[in-house]
């Protein structure tokens, strides 16, 4: 782990009034959460139209928009 990153976890921690280890945990398991919902997300829209990039300029360029 970078030196700087480690101070500042560390730093963080006391703050907190916890570990180190447990600011970790705490960090990875809501970034854990976070892809859970997106996982979610995906599967909820999986049947949902899609549209190509290219599409999308082509509409926005006729908007004016670009």
């Amino acid at each position: 782990m970078n030196a700087k990153l480690h101070d500042a976890i560390k730093l963080k921690a006391v703050h907190a009034h916890m570990s180190v280890s447990d600011l970790v945990n705490d960090a990875v398991r809501l970034s854990l959460k976070e892809d859970a919902i997106d996982l979610d997300a995906i599967q909820d829209r999986a049947h949902e139209p899609t549209r190509s990039f290219e599409d999308v300029l082509k509409d926005l360029k006729k908007s004016d928009l670009l």
